[in-house]
């Protein structure tokens, strides 16, 4: 009988992963600042007794330790990845009964860009060298764990997917929001990773399992996979004698881990804090048990790195003006590079009410795969809406599926062979649900039969490549009724055969319908009317348009789908009805902001950079350098920060907003006398035996943005190293991070430290790991949750 796949134990029955290592490596002598996974070699013995504890304790999957193993942190990552894996292999094989091994990848510590300075194929390299160092041949799975953001998530799936076939289990953190750290719901990153084919999904470290039991919930609604979780045993604390624990027992863990039971939950498991007692006592607590069985309700999903939205459920809008065709300024705009005006638009139609965003930017004279990867990038990174990658050309396509950060809608696959060969393998490869134009090799056809025919035609290919039909939408294709009078009522009756004999979604380009005519708004909206009444699923129109999105919201009110009558009320509250003078009729007036110059405050809400410089720019022409950074910078700041702690904005375009800013201000600074040229200083620094600084790099991007001179001491940085830097800057306020909970100790050395050399020393500190009450026991004078917090901390020091 042959062996029982980890693929199919997961499905079959309850699985337990095993718990925290560090923090027991910790406790045999572990310093803070090694690389946990050096311990392979000096200490192996050390790691070969955890595995056979958890193992013991009654765990079906052992991790490897390599989590911390990689090319940025060792050039001996090889050495340590495989010593790893062989103590692992060894300890499972002596245990008389099938133990899984999971090679454990972590984050490699930077974020990409646009938020940081890593580039996704850099990264996607970075994996591939993990992948590549290993001898896989010893282990069962490959397992990506405490991911915190979505662009990095997908560059490591897709380096494992390329780099070999073992099945792939993918784990993020989520806070006590149900956020990971760029904003992404579990939502979110469900449809992205189901796309992308990995085998399971889960969720792991940040917070205890009293946290994590809605993020859990969420995961096992939103997929049909597989789902696991790996809480921390509480949250960080300190005992009587200085040391730093977690808060909950192995006991209250069980208690709570048990719960998540109900979810339909594949596997347990325990972070940081959690020790063979806690999985011991959470296989007794829970044996016997199997997986509650999860009806989850089949639609086409697509997502940005924010949310997801679902088609079929309510009429949906494609904002349409990402599309150079009819367009001069946006051909201009492309042709010269300015990405600037393509986000505004993305912006203006999000604004509007879009709730996906079309992404063509095919024209001869430029690169294509260059500029749509570029545009897809810099757009997803200000909008939360799913985007639609729009193109004919495989080689860009490719190129914008793969720096997507999420599901996105793919546009477009036709009845042609050739057409089907070269989009199908795309989209199974990075996930996506795609747009079926209704033509073949023949062209299109002229009757509705016809149509419908080519659509289960599509259908049935796609199903070959793994690509189920709810993730097909079928286009039956508008034709201008200028030159068949008939196209209207043929494109009605095709709508209507293909909902009901191939039960998918269904779309329409229509604006088509009128070319050619005058006045063609009339005959688009009374067109999108009759085609909402057929049961259009999503329509590709201009959400700036008023008449078009009158029909839009009159629509979703006289069909109960606008509750309380808001969606409507709201729109028509921001127009006026006013009488065209030459015929009395009535007519809408809208404020048309496209192509126009875009103020510095919107800039840098929108978080347009090269337009932020200019504007600063053109105000300083009549401005002085003060009155652009108080009247304009600073409140747009303050506007985007309002957003980001109602939850209205999210880490991406916080980000994108403060880089803006701070290329304004840098053009400001740079005409300012000598001396005024900032708010003040402000050290910064990642605490000694911690490698991660993503956080520290978000704080230090805002600080700046908003005028502060940051001096950025880096990671890994020893408690005299800050002192140092205070002493001959002479600067009193410091901000330290520290991501991981080993290394607080290293941040309550640098704070005592710094207190007893200079006592008037001002002193912030955040992270992951860190509570309000934590603060306070380590002696910092500050806790901030995030990057505006520490902002405004900084304003109130030297205000």
């Amino acid at each position: 009988m042959s062996e029982e796949k980890i693929t199919e134990a997961i499905r079959n029955r309850l699985l337990y992963f095993d718990g925290g290592m560090g923090s027991i490596l910790i406790s045999h002598g572990l310093d803070p600042s090694e690389n946990s996974a050096e311990w392979n070699v000096s200490h192996p013995d050390v790691i070969s007794s955890v595995h056979r504890d958890y193992i013991a304790a009654g765990a079906d999957i052992i991790t490897t330790n390599t989590f911390s193993a990689g090319p940025l942190r060792s050039d001996d990552y090889k050495l340590h990845i495989n010593a790893g894996i062989e103590i692992a292999f060894k300890a499972v094989a002596s245990a008389g009964r099938k133990i899984y091994v999971a090679f454990d990848i972590g984050p490699c510590g930077k974020m990409l860009r646009p938020y940081g300075d890593l580039a996704f194929e850099d990264a996607v390299d970075i994996y591939k060298a993990v992948i590549n160092a290993a001898d896989l041949s010893k282990v069962d799975l490959v397992l990506l764990e405490t991911f915190g953001e979505c662009l990095e998530t997908k560059a490591a799936v897709i380096a494992v997917k390329e780099s070999c076939s073992l099945p792939l289990f993918v784990s993020n953190t989520y806070d006590g929001q149900c956020r990971m750290l760029t904003g992404t719901t579990p939502e979110a990153m469900a449809a992205m990773l189901e796309g992308l084919r990995v085998d399971a999904i889960g969720c792991n470290c940040s917070v205890g399992p009293a946290q994590m039991a809605e993020t859990v919930r969420r995961l096992a609604a939103a997929t049909s996979l597989p789902v696991f979780a790996n809480p921390n045993a509480g949250l960080p604390g300190q005992d009587g004698d200085g040391n730093f624990i977690y808060d909950m027992s192995a006991d209250e863990f069980t208690d709570y881990t048990s719960g998540y039971i109900k979810f339909g939950i594949s596997a347990l498991g325990g972070c940081c804090g959690t020790t063979p007692e806690y999985i011991e006592k959470t296989v007794l607590k829970t044996s016997g048990m199997s997986p509650v069985k999860r009806n989850i309700k089949r639609s086409a999903v697509i997502s940005s790195w924010a949310q997801c939205v679902h088609i079929g459920e309510k009429p949906l809008i494609i904002g349409e003006r990402i599309n150079p065709t009819g367009k001069p300024k946006l051909k201009d705009a492309l042709r010269r590079g300015d990405i600037d005006y393509l986000i505004n638009e993305a912006v203006s139609q999000q604004d509007a009410g879009a709730h996906v965003l079309d992404i063509n930017v095919g024209l001869p004279e430029i690169s294509e795969p260059e500029v749509i990867k570029e545009a897809v990038e810099r757009i997803q990174a200000v909008t939360v809406l799913p985007l639609q990658i729009d193109t004919v050309d495989p080689a860009a396509l490719e190129k914008a599926l793969r720096a997507y950060a999420g599901k996105p809608l793919i546009n477009s696959v036709n009845g042609k062979e050739s057409s089907m060969s070269e989009v199908f393998p795309l989209a199974a490869k990075y996930g996506g649900a795609v747009i079926a134009l209704t033509l073949d090799e023949n062209g299109i056809p002229s009757s509705a039969r016809e149509r419908a025919d080519i659509a289960a035609k599509i259908v049935r290919e796609a199903e070959k490549y793994g690509i189920d039909r709810e993730n097909i939408i079928v286009d039956p294709l508008a034709l201008t009724v200028s030159s068949d009078p008939n196209s209207a009522r043929v494109t009605l009756e095709a709508v209507d055969l293909i909902k009901k004999e191939l039960g998918v979604a269904v779309s329409l380009g229509v604006s088509n319908i009128s070319f050619g005519l005058p006045n063609r708004e009339w005959v688009n909206s009374a067109f999108y009317a009759e085609a909402l009444e057929h049961g259009l699923d999503l329509a590709i129109i201009n959400p700036l348009s008023v008449e078009m999105m009158k029909t839009y919201r009159a629509h979703m009110l006289l069909h109960g789908l606008d509750e309380g009558c808001a969606e409507y009320i709201s729109f028509a509250s921001g127009h006026q009805i006013v009488q065209t003078e030459q015929s009395g009729q009535a007519r809408t007036s809208a404020k048309e902001t496209s192509g126009k110059k875009v103020s510095l405050e919107n800039a840098v809400i929108a978080g347009m950079k090269d337009r932020s410089a200019e504007a600063a720019r053109e105000l300083l022409e009549f401005l002085s350098p003060a009155e652009i950074i108080e009247e304009h910078i600073i409140p747009a700041l303050n506007a985007v920060g309002s957003d980001f702690e109602k939850n209205k904005m999210f880490l991406p375009q916080l980000l994108m907003s403060a880089e803006s800013a701070t290329a304004a201000f840098e053009e400001v600074k740079a005409v300012m006398p000598s001396g005024e040229s900032g708010k003040g200083d402000f050290i910064i620094a990642t605490v000694h035996g911690d490698l991660h600084d993503i956080g520290k790099n978000i704080v230090k991007t805002m600080l700046q943005s908003y005028g502060f001179n940051v001096i950025d001491l880096g990671k890994d940085v020893p408690p005299e190293r800050v002192l140092e830097a205070v002493i001959s800057n002479n600067v009193k306020i410091v901000g330290l991070s520290a991501l991981m909970t080993t290394t607080v100790p290293s941040m309550k050395e640098t704070i005592e430290l710094l207190k007893s050399k200079v006592p008037d020393a001002y002193v912030i500190v955040g992270g992951a790991v860190l509570t309000e009450e934590t603060a306070e026991m380590i002696g910092a004078d500050a806790y901030a949750a995030d990057a505006m917090a520490t902002v405004k901390l900084a304003e109130k020091y030297y205000g």
